[in-house]
């Protein structure tokens, strides 16, 4: 039997990671302008996020990359803000609470990383993963915070991060 595995991503997950959130977009039909299609760092995931305070994690399975999420600083912005960013996953695996442990990871990662509060930016068509953030104790906001360039990204969400003092 074959497990699941979450870890952090390497170098050598970047033309995978790439062409699984290229796939979900293409067989979801979302839009391809203005969302992370589009962005410039999707072939080079590992150094986008192999940088201070951020991390990036895949889901694989018998060497296969099956989807990803992330957190970064919030673009633009001088808050002490994380973004949740890339979370796809192939249908395969949906529904099977991966994307719930998935976040989970990325919220540990950005409390040690000491953010405050953890912001995201969805397609209104994503109403499971919508579901999900609400879940995990994401709150809709009015308006978008920095400035991601994710203009077909008409749905924004943050959570409040709870620091842990040890």
């Amino acid at each position: 039997m074959t497990s699941i595995r979450i870890r952090e991503i390497k170098k050598s997950d970047n033309q995978q990671i790439a062409e699984v959130i290229r796939q979900v977009f293409i067989s979801d039909n979302y839009p391809k302008s203005g969302t992370a299609f589009a962005d410039p760092q999707l072939d080079c995931m590992f150094e986008t996020y192999n940088q201070p305070k951020s991390c990036y994690f895949v889901v694989e399975k018998d060497g296969k990359i099956l989807g990803g999420c992330g957190i970064n600083q919030l673009k633009n912005s001088d808050e002490n803000i994380c973004e949740l960013q890339k979370m796809y996953f192939l249908s395969e695996i949906r529904g099977k609470g991966i994307g719930y442990s998935m976040i989970q990871e990325c919220l540990k990662k950005a409390m040690e990383f000491g953010y405050e509060k953890c912001y995201l930016e969805t397609l209104s068509e994503m109403l499971p993963a919508q579901k999900l953030y609400r879940k995990v104790g994401f709150d809709y906001l009015e308006k978008s915070l920095g400035n991601t360039g994710h203009t077909n990204c008409p749905v924004w969400m943050i959570k409040e991060l709870v620091i842990k003092n040890e």
